[in-house]
Formats: structure tokens, C-alpha cells, sequence
């Protein structure tokens, strides 16, 4: 391909572009011509060559303003532009190699990796409700692993210490030929540290951490709810090599209650009744989970079904200070199985008085059906 192609025709822009839009067209065009894309094609790979000269001259504004002036004039013979046609730098390379390929390429990963930090665990505990309601304070025992003690974490024998890595010269990168590139790897002897311990702590095989017992004091606070998640910094497993600690989360999970069931901070519960109270109305009470009574009116004539709720008798709101929900009591209308004599008297005489008025819904019910009876009579 001739190296005379004007810079912006090759690069597909007007003269007129600002550094974005030059980017975004040079980074496009070198995806599409990258040698590794199109492996043994000569064209592609001077294409290639010849868009990296053109954006490496364009990005700069001096270069940029040389060549405008002059054309390729500028950089001949040692022009002003100072141009070496040297393409694109390894910045920009490295946002297109990242972009193909997904790796560091150039543009990171130089010189050593940064210590990686412990892994989070996780640990799951479970409350009853009357806990969840109150909060409190739990121990938990965990097995984790933790600095070593014989080597204070270093993960090399006492007295002893590290040296240079070998393989890489103590940059934790290698370098590898790809091809038309030069691609830097994490080092595989020291995994990125630059360094290699010359004596392993017996103890810790030289990894500078070891599993122990661990036991933990958690404040598990009122109102956590199924799946709270409470996170305790620096409690996890320890770093490599003296590497900072994960962290410990803990996920909350709440025991199946005998009367309430919880919806956020609602509790719900169902309370059966008499048929009198339901009929004649009065008071039941219901125990709260701060075992205080919770007293709730019935009034007369309830029907079953009925919920009936209880301003802020219900769950304390997550890190709120005394805010509360509310209870929810579904009435079930309990009809008596067991009646003496005398109560069974009462009753025929109650419906010996019945007019239909006192349940209209039943009374309303079987008008309907007569009616169509009748009128399919």
C-alpha cells in the first residue's frame, strides 16, 4: 500500500475531526486489519502498519498541524514533524489488543501485580423471629485460614528472605513473540510477585497462611429480615504472602414461627373466635413477640376472613430507632362442635326468632336461587 494515502482518507475522517472521533475510526479500522485477525494476509498487515502511522501522526497536535501544512512532506528527510512512522503507541495498541482479546496487551500489567487480597467466605446463620425481633449478640466458630505465626505471614522460613525472580528478572511480567507483537504474561514462576521465597515456612508451605479455628462475636441487629447480609471486614481468609485479609459475610436466615409469619416489618397471624364474639363483638388479645398483649376489638357481626390491623404492633424497622409495623389478624369464625343441652335450647330458640334479616348474605343467597328455579319453571 503506498505510504502517500492521505492520512484522513485513510482513517476514513474529515479533516475537520476531533481526538475522539480519530480514535474511535483508528481503533475500528485496526480491529478489522489486525495481523492476528487475518493471519498470512500481507495487505491486511500493511494496512495495518499504515493506519497505526496515520493515527500516531494525527493524535498528536503538533504532528497534526506539521502535516496539514506540509502533507508527507513534513516528515521526510528529518521534517519538522519529527514523524518516525513508528504507528500507534502502546497505549493505544493496548485498548485494541484488550478489545480483541480481552487481555492486559500493552497498555497494563507492567512491572509487579499487586497482592492479592484473601477470599470473602460466607457463612450462613439462622434467628427465630423473637430474635430477628430484638436483636442480639451470636458467636459463631469458623474454620479459616490465617496468617502463620511461625513466619509471621511471609511464608518463608525464619531468618531466611525473598530474591529476585529469575524468570522474569523480578518485573512479574515475561514477555512472549506473537507474531507482530510483543505480548507481556503474568510470570509463571513467582505468579506476579517479581520475587521467590528461597526457604518455605515449613509450617505454611510457603503460602503465609494456614487454617485455624476462629470463633467471632456477630451483633445481629433488630429487624433483620430473611437474607440480610452483614459483612464483617478484614474476617475472611488471610492474603498470600502477607496479602490483606477477605472478608466475612454473614446471611441471615429467619426459623419458621408457630403463630406469625412476616411480610418486611407486618406480621400476620390468624385468631379464631366464637361465634357469640363474632356476632355480639368484643376484645381478644393476642401476645406480641415483646410478650407484651397485643389487645384487638372485634366488632360484632365480623365475618371470617376479616383482617383487622394493628398499628405499630408489628417487626422494628431495619436500623430505625423505635419504628415499628404493623400486626395483621385474620378472624376465623370458629362454629362450637361441643354443646351441653342447655346451649343447644338456646339455640333452637335463637332460630325459632330468626326473621332472614340477621345474615342477609345467606338469606340474600337463596332468594337468588329461588328465583332461578322459577324462572326456569
Amino acid at each position: 500500500m503506498s505510504a502517500q494515502v492521505d492520512f484522513y482518507e485513510l482513517l476514513g475522517v474529515e479533516r475537520t475531526a476531533d481526538g475522539a472521533t480519530l480514535k474511535s475510526a483508528y481503533r475500528k479500522l485496526a480491529m478489522q486489519y489486525h495481523p492476528d485477525r487475518n493471519p498470512g494476509c500481507k495487505d491486511s498487515e500493511a494496512k495495518f502498519k499504515a493506519i497505526n502511522q496515520a493515527y500516531d501522526c494525527l493524535k498528536d497536535d503538533q504532528k497534526r498541524a506539521a502535516y496539514d501544512r506540509y502533507g508527507h512532506a513534513a516528515f521526510e528527510n528529518g521534517g519538522p514533524g519529527g514523524f518516525n512512522g513508528g504507528g500507534a503507541g502502546f497505549s493505544d495498541l493496548g485498548d485494541i489488543f484488550e478489545t480483541i482479546f480481552g487481555g492486559s496487551g500493552f497498555g497494563g500489567g507492567r512491572g509487579r501485580q499487586q497482592q492479592r487480597r484473601g477470599a470473602d467466605l460466607r457463612y450462613d446463620l439462622e434467628v427465630s423471629l423473637e430474635e430477628a425481633f430484638t436483636g442480639k449478640t451470636q458467636e459463631i466458630s469458623i474454620e479459616v485460614s490465617a496468617s502463620c505465626g511461625e513466619c509471621d505471614g511471609s511464608g518463608a522460613t525464619p531468618g531466611t528472605g525473598t530474591r529476585a525472580c529469575t524468570t522474569c528478572g523480578g518485573h512479574g511480567q515475561v514477555r512472549a513473540q506473537q507474531g507482530f507483537f510483543v505480548v507481556e504474561r503474568t510470570c509463571p514462576a513467582c505468579h506476579g510477585a517479581g520475587k521467590v521465597i528461597e526457604s518455605p515456612c515449613r509450617a505454611c508451605r510457603g503460602e503465609g497462611r494456614v487454617d485455624k479455628p476462629k470463633t467471632l462475636s456477630v451483633n445481629i441487629p433488630a429487624g433483620v429480615d430473611e437474607g440480610t447480609r452483614i459483612r464483617l471486614t478484614g474476617e475472611g481468609e488471610a492474603g498470600a504472602r502477607g496479602a490483606p485479609p477477605g472478608d466475612l459475610y454473614i446471611f441471615v436466615h429467619l426459623k419458621r414461627h408457630r403463630v406469625f409469619e412476616r411480610d418486611g416489618t407486618t406480621l400476620f397471624c390468624r385468631a379464631p373466635v366464637s361465634f357469640t364474639t363474632a356476632a355480639l363483638g368484643g376484645e381478644i388479645e393476642v401476645p406480641g413477640l415483646d410478650r407484651e398483649a397485643v389487645k384487638i376489638r372485634i366488632p360484632a357481626g365480623i365475618q371470617s376472613g376479616k383482617q383487622l390491623r394493628q398499628r405499630g404492633a408489628g417487626m422494628p424497622a431495619l436500623n430505625s430507632r423505635g419504628a415499628r409495623g404493623d400486626m395483621v389478624v385474620q378472624i376465623d369464625v370458629e362454629t362450637p362442635t361441643r354443646l351441653s343441652a342447655k346451649q343447644k335450647e338456646l339455640l333452637e330458640q335463637f332460630r325459632a326468632t330468626e326473621t332472614g334479616d340477621e345474615c342477609p348474605a345467606s338469606s340474600g343467597f337463596f332468594s337468588k336461587l329461588k328465583e332461578m328455579w322459577d324462572d326456569l319453571g
